[in-house]
């Protein structure tokens, strides 16, 4: 819904959002939730023009199919498998786009190969795509973050990001200050989630305890 015109102001048209930008992982399983942590970031230090869409898709999997039916031009923020060295930030577009890795970190992830093969299906595929990737360097590390290397290049993410959006013709602006409303929930912002994490003596790393026999006898 838009927001009501102040007095003697012009109406502000409704804008379908034509542009999407979606950051797409896991964020319990440190590196694979790096995507999210770059649309987030994005978030943070830059100001959209109102036909840009800001998504923090997590693993929504098909749920997020019509965000990318919506778009003509979609950038995607993901960790990759490329078997490149850790860190390694690659930027693909339209028909370099690949499928990306194959592990599933939820029950519910779709590919977003399988989410762009049903926009071709429905015949609304984008006309523009772009996905900006880095090859992770620790994926098993339950409740972890980003491991250093690859959280330094966030910054240089959402500076490739900016600049594609530009050169879509998009004009994002430099914030002054954050906004005040996140992303995504505030509990799992990177800095309240980074220190609401136990100590690894205090937390499993790997999987619930329980269910891994770690801390009771295998019967």
């Amino acid at each position: 819904m838009s927001a009501v015109p102040a007095r003697g102001e012009p109406a502000t048209p409704e804008l379908r959002p034509d542009v999407l930008v979606l950051g797409i992982g896991n964020v319990l399983w440190a590196d694979e939730g790096f995507g999210v942590r770059a649309v987030e970031a994005l978030h943070q230090r830059w100001w959209m023009p109102e036909n840009v869409s800001l998504v923090d898709g997590g693993t929504q999997g098909v749920y997020l199919l019509d965000h990318v039916c919506s778009a003509e031009r979609v950038l995607v923020l993901d960790a990759i498998d490329f078997a490149l060295a850790p860190g390694t930030l690659r930027v693909f577009r339209d028909a370099d786009v690949p499928e990306g890795s194959d592990r599933a970190m939820s029950l519910h992830q779709a590919t977003f190969q399988e989410l762009l093969s049903l926009a071709r299906v429905r015949g609304r595929f984008p006309e523009r795509i772009t996905l900006i990737g880095v090859q992770p360097d620790v994926l098993d590390d339950l409740g972890g973050s980003l491991s250093p290397l690859v959280r330094a290049r966030l910054d240089e993410a959402v500076e490739l990001a900016v600049a594609e959006l530009s050169a879509w013709g998009v004009e994002p602006v430099p914030r002054a200050q954050p906004p005040q409303e996140p992303l995504g929930a505030d509990a799992l912002a990177i800095d309240a989630y980074e220190a609401g994490r136990p100590s690894a003596t205090a937390a499993c790393r790997i999987g619930d305890a329980r269910f891994l026999n770690q801390t009771q006898g295998r019967g």
